[in-house]
């Protein structure tokens, strides 16, 4: 008897499936925008978002006119910087500062020349338009380390040594004694600083969260909008059975998606590598995707058509990315946003899909994400469970 009750269970379950399934294929619209997501926009993403600094205007305010200051301000070359000009007055440099112009403003005051000649110090400014916090920042250190090249070359080259050797200048009886920092950098798994690697792994995960809330919200809207969930209710299907297909069918979907992403357009186009268990980073998102399915079905039980649906997916997601540490570092925000991530699963998504694609990590390391997953989990299921029962029971 038990048997054949196992049987019809996995029947049903098997049936309501397929329904699922044939359902989405006939909806030609959310179908596309499926293909799309997973394909065209990882690709613009990948391809599209640079956070190194690429052709910054660079206008040049030289009151010295000598060969040194011509020498530093050749420094300043492409890919970073770009030469959009000299000007002969302060007030002009502002100026295309504010209209949006110039980028930076490189002032080298008279006498620089000189200074530098005499063994003094010598000073240069420059004015960046920090409006755009991240490329100022990135203007503001790589104009910090031209400058200190060149500074570090003139002292070499007054004291007769190469770059390498100041630290022993004047010899073993010499005045000058000056200490050496030998520093050697190290990239690690990803020492291109390759940007499409980060962001178009980055958009493969955003495009799983989306759809993740979003397939299983609008199957369930659906069935609420065309008054079939009525029907299902008094068909002799319990109510796990009418909600976990919705749940499997859209996992399936949305790892072919996964798939589609990595293997067609990531690791082809742009060569991102996959250095740890593909299996792990399947299980992975297969214990991702059903969580966040589950949080799915709890808002189709909250709203009554696809719009109300729509606007609870971006009421829950928004904050989601934002406390995911892909674009904030958790060091610079508020404590009380620091523990905020901790309740978000892509928190834990993201750096353990990280540590396997790039890092080559294994369970035996990131199993604490694999946990915070596997608990939100477990809550989200028993909420939903509680609140599909109590609404369609």
């Amino acid at each position: 008897m038990s048997n054949l009750f196992d049987r019809i269970w996995w029947s049903r379950l098997q049936a309501m499936t397929w329904k699922e399934l044939l359902q989405l294929m006939r909806d030609p619209v959310l179908l596309v925008f499926v293909l799309y997501a997973f394909s065209a926009d990882i690709y613009n993403a990948a391809s599209g978002v640079s956070f190194q600094l690429n052709n910054a205007a660079l206008v040049l305010f030289d009151l010295d006119r000598s060969a040194a200051s011509r020498e530093l301000a050749g420094r300043f070359m492409s890919p970073e910087f770009r030469w959009a000009g000299a000007i002969t007055h302060a007030s002009q440099g502002q100026q295309l500062l504010d209209d949006g112009k110039a980028m930076a403003v490189l002032d080298i005051p008279p006498g620089f020349a000189d200074k530098l000649a005499r063994g003094d110090t010598a000073s240069v400014q420059m004015q960046i338009d920090a409006s755009n916090s991240v490329q100022g920042f990135l203007a503001a250190v790589d104009a910090t380390q031209i400058v200190t090249r060149y500074g570090l070359e003139q002292t070499a080259q007054r004291y007769g040594v190469g770059v390498g050797g100041l630290g022993d200048i004047g010899g073993a009886g010499g005045a000058v004694d000056a200490p050496l920092i030998n520093n050697q950098t190290r990239v690690w798994f990803n020492p291109n600083q390759n940007d499409a690697w980060f962001m178009g792994i980055s958009e493969l995960l955003n495009v799983i969260t989306l759809f993740s809330l979003l397939l299983p919200a609008a199957a369930m809207v659906r069935e609420k909008e065309r008054g079939t969930i009525e029907q299902l209710l008094v068909s002799p299907l319990s109510p796990l059975q009418i909600m976990i297909p919705k749940i499997i069918a859209m996992v399936a979907v949305i790892l072919g998606g996964t798939a589609l992403g990595l293997f067609g357009i990531l690791v082809p186009v742009f060569a991102v590598p996959v250095a740890g268990s593909l299996f792990l980073f399947f299980v992975l998102t297969t214990l991702y995707v059903s969580t966040l399915a589950g949080i799915g079905i709890l808002i189709a039980t909250m709203t009554r058509n696809m719009a109300q649906a729509g606007m609870m997916v971006i009421l829950i997601i928004a904050p989601m990315m934002f406390l995911s540490g892909a674009w904030t570092p958790p060091e610079a925000m508020p404590t009380i946003m620091r523990l905020g991530m901790y309740v978000s699963p892509l928190y834990y998504y993201i750096n353990a899909s990280y540590g396997i694609l790039m890092k080559g990590a294994g369970f035996s390391v990131l199993w604490p994400m694999f946990s915070g997953i596997l608990l939100i989990a477990v809550l989200v299921s028993l909420t939903t469970i509680a609140r599909f029962k109590k609404q369609f029971a």
